[in-house]
């Protein structure tokens, strides 16, 4: 592990066990903080902010779907791992499941002690808590070789008959109304990462004098950056007022307007300043690699056809 991953390890630490990662819970009235504490982690340290929202959403569906939460676990780094449920079979062992195959995409893979981990079973897709720092857990070495987001440690993971605690019944992972609610959360974790790399252009602004063009970029980084801002802060309020609400379109606005507002920041803000801050100021190369691989979490043109599909059924969209 190089030195800025286990600075990324020990802050995410630090701040499950400190309280630091206690957050509101999305749609209880202060969904707006929740949302603030995400932005700022994204734009100090973008895989920092992947394990945190991890935790945190792991807490939220915990409270969501009425498990049972011992007051200890606040304290044990959490996360989700529900991407590809057929990856994982689960079966019945009695009274206890057991759960089965090679899990790919687990952020905190070496970090965790728990995780909440979808699922396939005899009735359906099913969501799981697991403690993940037991035996029959692995990660599995070399499948996550890439620069971006190495930090966040989302390798594939073994479960050899690993056994788990049914959360909620089948469907009920995607069913619930908070399900949006997290997606709403990774946008602002985008839109946070997008804000740090902006970050290097204003400064490279404030020390010299940049040409027009420079300064055009600078201009429209801010105009997008802030209307990404006002997306998510409004979805925040909107969430907040209708906290049962399919939040499905909500969330799917949000995050293809963060995602091209970012993809829009990396740009403008490389055309401005060049390959130098890529090449020779390592904390920017390494906010663009990780906001260039979390980006992809969106399934982008399929997403924009779902939501195209989602506004054609309505007959006024809001507009």
């Amino acid at each position: 592990m190089t030195a800025g991953n286990e600075r990324t390890a020990d802050a995410f630490r630090s701040a499950v066990v400190g309280g630091r990662l206690d957050l509101p819970l999305p749609g209880a009235g202060r969904t707006g903080e929740r949302f603030r504490r995400f932005v700022e982690l994204g734009r100090a340290d973008l895989a920092l902010a992947r394990l945190a929202e991890g935790h945190a959403d792991a807490l939220a569906i915990l409270a969501e779907l009425g498990a049972t939460i011992d007051p200890t676990w606040r304290r044990e780094p959490w996360g989700v791992w529900a991407a590809a449920p057929a990856s994982l079979t689960a079966t019945r062992d009695g009274d206890r499941w057991r759960l089965t195959g090679d899990r790919p995409w687990c952020s905190g893979a070496g970090l965790l002690s728990r995780a909440l981990v979808t699922a396939s079973a005899d009735d359906g897709v099913r969501l799981f808590a697991v403690e993940v720092d037991g035996p029959g857990v692995t990660p599995l070495a070399g499948t996550w070789p890439a620069v971006g987001m190495a930090a966040s440690d989302s390798r594939t993971v073994r479960l050899d008959g690993v056994t788990a605690v049914p959360v909620g019944g089948p469907g009920c992972y995607t069913a619930r109304p908070g399900f949006w609610h997290g997606g709403v959360g990774v946008a602002a974790c985008w839109y946070g990462g997008a804000a740090g790399i902006a970050d290097t252009l204003h400064a490279a602004a404030r020390r010299r004098a940049l040409g027009p063009h420079a300064l055009a970029h600078l201009g429209a980084v801010d105009a997008a950056l802030v209307t990404a801002r006002a997306v998510v802060f409004a979805a925040a309020d909107e969430i907040d007022a209708h906290p049962t609400r399919d939040a499905d379109r909500l969330a799917h606005r949000v995050r293809a307007t963060v995602e091209a507002t970012a993809t829009t920041v990396v740009d403008r803000v490389g055309r401005a300043l060049g390959a130098g801050p890529l090449c020779q100021d390592a904390d920017h190369a390494r906010r663009v690699a990780d906001l260039t691989v979390y980006l992809r979490q969106s399934h982008a043109e399929a997403d924009l056809a779902h939501l195209g599909e989602l506004v054609a059924a309505v007959g006024d969209p809001g507009w």
